[in-house]
């Protein structure tokens, strides 16, 4: 590391927490390359349409959009104070012949909400990947473990058991709620198109002579050959796209914190009760201090990283409120700060999502442990049950079992002694049962209901369709 990173701040998320596929798309090379891109296919559907641009200049202009000298953009900008048309000379400087034309009819606007919007796509492309790898790994996950028998909790206290699979399916579930709001987000997207000062598209009234058929065209070509469909341009704007397009994506990716931020509390619960873990490494330090913890460090920092996120998609919201009539520009430092921080939040929570749902580990003796100590109160439904359709009168039970599980608590709770209903029930001959179908009775598997049912119908009917296409979704990611 040079020596002078040591003397500025320096983003975490960069440093520490983002990938480089995700800093890329929001890096200086991705949002300028892509302004000379945009520019290229400005010119040529202006050459397509009869204005004068040559075939040459667009060509020129297509042959030095990565070679961008930075140094010269940064002195111009110092004279100019504009970024945009700074960015237009030093194009010109590479293009001389094409410099007369780059911009053509456009306004900053053009190149920069335009832009905006291409990488909030490419980033919502890997962010897809990699919510299908959670999905998938979950998905194995919940398959693996659907016939393990553990507690449920209602309040934070022991309710009727589940099993591990079923309850990963809650996790999964969200996520794919999650996945689809995405892709719908990714599906409605639409560029600005080139509207002009106001909105209006003024200026290429004047370039076309009034023929709107030419200007709608103009619009068409740029977006397909930015990789849009040709109707995705939206239909009428100032000159900026509607900021509640970055309040729409943001909440989507809070969302995601969301169901990221309750699998997380989920796993530090799970943890603490020694039931389930996330992946710990063999030299991995636990606390300075306390040398045979195992703290739930990824999942706790998920949560944080969930927490940030969710409260910075309250940014775009205000901005998006806060537009005066056709433009104002104090959206720019918010929007650039919050949207590009919300992405790469919302990336490496999926990046340590990815990391722990691929290594859980489930500990089923501690499992099985903790529910045979509350099992025998659970069964005292079916035990009673059993005693009325031998003879039993079922009020006298219920006031039965409700004395004993009274003494029962008490010993476990006040004595820290074995819970000793069963021994209790076995001792009543008013409950017509002997240790032998006591015991068969009592076995986990009866108590779980449909879970096991329900995670086969769950992964076939609801992840399968999704998980088809998701080494396809990671292959288009990786290529952003």
């Amino acid at each position: 590391m040079e020596q002078n990173t040591m003397h500025t701040y320096e983003s975490p998320f960069c440093t520490r927490y983002a990938s480089k596929e995700m800093q890329y798309i929001f890096s200086a090379d991705k949002k300028f390359t892509t302004w000379r891109k945009l520019w290229v296919a400005l010119a040529r559907a202006e050459h397509e349409l009869g204005l004068p641009v040559t075939a040459e200049q667009v060509a020129e202009l297509e042959a030095h959009i990565n070679d961008i000298d930075y140094e010269a953009a940064a002195a111009r900008e110092l004279e100019c104070r504009h970024d945009v048309m700074a960015h237009v000379h030093t194009y010109g400087l590479v293009a001389p012949n094409a410099k007369g034309i780059i911009h053509l009819g456009a306004t900053s606007c053009y190149v920069g909400d335009n832009t905006d919007v291409i990488v909030m796509r490419d980033a919502m492309q890997l962010i897809r990947g990699k919510l299908l790898t959670v999905i998938s790994n979950l998905a194995k996950f919940a398959e693996e473990w659907k016939n393990q028998p553990c507690l449920a909790y209602t309040h934070c206290q022991p309710a009727q058991l589940t099993t591990v699979g079923k309850r990963a399916t809650l996790w999964l579930n969200e996520l794919l709620m999650d996945l689809e709001e995405l892709d719908s987000r990714i599906d409605r997207l639409k560029l600005l198109g080139s509207k002009g000062t106001t909105g209006t598209q003024a200026s290429f009234v004047e370039l076309f002579g009034g023929d709107s058929d030419k200007i709608r065209a103009l619009e068409q070509k740029i977006a397909v050959e930015m990789g849009f469909a040709p109707d995705a341009v939206v239909p009428v704007s100032g000159q900026t796209y509607s900021r509640k397009v970055d309040t729409m994506v943001l909440n989507m990716l809070s969302g995601i914190a969301q169901s990221a931020m309750k699998f997380a509390n989920d796993m530090r619960l799970l943890q603490s009760f020694k039931e389930m873990e996330e992946p710990f490494e063999k030299g991995q330090i636990g606390s300075s201090a306390m040398a045979y913890k195992r703290n739930p460090m990824r999942s706790e920092r998920i949560t944080a990283l969930a927490r940030y996120l969710m409260v910075d998609c309250l940014n775009p919201a205000f901005t998006a409120g806060t537009q005066w009539f056709e433009r104002t520009l104090d959206d720019s430092a918010n929007k650039r700060i919050a949207v590009a921080e919300g992405f790469l939040a919302a990336d490496a929570i999926l990046n340590i999502m990815m990391n722990v749902t691929s290594g859980l580990v489930v500990y089923p003796a501690v499992i099985r442990q903790r529910v045979m100590r509350e099992l025998p109160f659970m069964a005292t439904e079916n035990i009673m049950m059993n005693a009325v359709k031998q003879g039993g009168d079922r009020q006298a039970l219920h006031e039965k079992i409700r004395e004993y599980s009274m003494l029962a608590g008490k010993r476990v709770k006040e004595e820290g002694l074995d819970n000793n209903l069963c021994e209790l029930i076995l001792q009543d001959p008013a409950f017509f049962i002997n240790e032998a179908e006591l015991q068969a009775m009592l076995q986990p598997e009866n108590f779980t209901g449909r879970s096991t049912q329900q995670v086969d119908e769950f992964l076939k009917e609801c992840v399968a369709p999704v998980l088809k296409d998701a080494a396809l979704a990671q292959d288009v990611a990786l290529t952003v």
